[in-house]
């Protein structure tokens, strides 16, 4: 018998849902345990999603909590299982893949609505192909201070609850030791889910699946006279408005493969991602992108690519390519207008106007030729616009001549605004102060090493509330990277 049924569940309170995706049958999913990790210690938990849950960070705090998240013991009513599915990765059709080092242990009821509570690094799954299904220590910190940094910055995103650590090796390009991430997200389902279901002509599943996304978050769409195409295009207008969301706050996923692009439009799995320090369109993040594919700049393309798959694969519920092409459509107008709304409102603009599309343009070139500090830029531009002097912002141009003469334009349409003395308040609300950079990261990766985890406690409370001044962190996690900083590398192996 697998010695975590012989130890009693652990009992936290939590409501688990029969109706799930276990619900949907074995073609599903693979019942199965997690693999224990020896001795395990608590790297960093977030108190707030803990509070969002229902749960009590004390008792997340505890050696049996610290056991049940690690994968040591069970929670109390929860079914853990493995899920499937395939996709494209790099571009080129990948074949089966799956949960190859998370299992998901089930669906429960919270005051913040219903969520899958996954372990990520719990074990080898029968989807790992050749992997190990664990996850390293620098991993873990980075996906799981990215996951509240992004829930910080509103975009929407997988969550992540805490990290526990093991000092278990593992071996990548050198030997590191274990982690595991307790994520959180309303569905964990993927474009590959759907892709896996229609690659293998299997009509019955892929409708059960699209049935179940569609009843459980896309209601509305059981309305419509093609329910199926309405699906396709909710998700197209929901992936539009995050990658929107991405390029406005210079983030790069680094991997869009379709098995990691979400259903319900969250951002999901966090390996290569980077905030861009210099902005630089063509900027690549991920190590092992050798061709670029996923440059910030190719992101939304990318993401239109990756709908047309999730297209093909719904097209045999469809039924015909009209209706299906004309719900991809939507990207090309809901995309433009999603992140000309958010990078007006960066320029403190409320109401769209002839030649907006002009000056933000115009602006991202002269930052683009200055490789222009992309964070630093849009805050010191607000402290200006709230009443700040200009200097600050002034200083990082070298061509101050185009600059000004920008500046000038800005000037004059902000003042068309109806509330053009808010424009600095609305900036500062919008523009970040803190993003979690490569380097911060990284340094709390080289203190977590040594078993000092005050790094990441201090980094997440910033990044928690990233429009806030926290004048105590701004010397360490406001300014500008140093030099060493362009020289971090990661990678899918990250």
């Amino acid at each position: 018998m697998n010695a975590l049924l012989e130890r009693p569940g652990l009992d936290l309170g939590l409501a688990w849902r029969a109706d799930g995706i276990a619900a949907l049958g074995p073609a599903f999913h693979t019942r199965l345990m997690p693999t224990p990790l020896p001795s395990p210690y608590l790297v960093g938990l977030s108190e707030a999603l803990a509070r969002e849950l229902g749960l009590s960070p004390q008792e997340l705090g505890t050696p049996e909590a610290l056991d049940a998240f690690t994968g040591n013991r069970l929670l109390a009513g929860s079914d853990p299982l493995a899920t499937v599915y395939s996709g494209h990765q790099f571009g080129v059709w990948a074949g089966q893949l799956g949960d190859g080092r998370a299992i998901l242990l089930g669906e429960a009821d919270t005051p913040a609505g219903p969520r899958e509570l996954q372990l990520k690094g719990s074990g080898r799954t029968p989807y790992s192909r050749m992997g190990d299904g664990r996850a390293v220590l620098r991993s873990s910190i980075r996906e799981f201070l990215a996951s509240e940094a992004m829930a910080g910055l509103g975009v929407p995103t997988t969550r992540a609850l805490m990290v526990t650590g093991s000092d278990a090796p593992v071996r990548r390009e050198e030997i590191e030791t274990a982690a595991v991430v307790t994520r959180v997200a309303p569905s964990f389902i993927r474009f590959g889910h759907f892709e896996h279901f229609a690659a293998a002509n299997r009509l019955d599943e892929l409708r059960r699946l699209a049935d179940f996304v569609i009843d459980r978050f896309h209601p509305a769409c059981r309305e419509a006279p093609q329910p199926y195409a309405a699906l396709l295009q909710a998700v197209t207008e929901r992936t539009a408005d995050l990658v929107a969301q991405w390029q406005a706050l210079g983030f790069c996923h680094g991997v869009m493969n379709t098995d990691n692009m979400s259903i319900l439009g969250l951002t999901i799995d966090y390996g290569p991602f980077q905030f861009l320090d210099a902005f630089d369109p063509g900027h690549v993040c991920n190590h092992s992108d050798t061709e670029g594919r996923y440059a910030y700049n190719r992101q939304p393309n990318v993401a239109y690519w990756n709908l047309f798959c999730l297209g093909q694969a719904l097209l045999p519920l469809i039924g015909e390519q009209e209706p299906a092409l004309a719900a991809l459509e939507a990207y090309k107008s809901a995309f433009p207008h999603a992140l000309q709304t958010r990078m007006s409102a960066k320029l403190g603009l409320q109401d769209a106007r002839e030649g907006d599309r002009a000056l933000i343009e115009d602006l991202l070139g002269l930052m683009a030729a200055a490789r222009m500090d992309y964070t630093l830029f849009w805050r010191r531009l607000s402290r200006h616009a709230a009443g700040d002097a200009l200097d600050p912002v002034r200083d990082l141009f070298i061509d101050r001549d185009a600059f000004d003469a920008w500046l000038a334009r800005w000037r004059e349409r902000v003042a068309q605004e109806p509330d053009a003395a808010g424009a600095g308040v609305r900036m500062l609300a919008t523009n970040p102060k803190y993003v979690l950079r490569n380097h911060l990261g990284e340094l709390a990766i080289r203190q977590a090493r040594n078993q000092d985890f005050s790094g990441v406690a201090r980094l997440l409370a910033v990044l928690q509330s990233p429009f806030d001044e926290h004048s105590a962190h701004e010397a360490e996690f406001a300014g500008l990277p140093p030099d060493w900083a362009s020289s971090i590398e990661i990678s899918c192996s990250s």
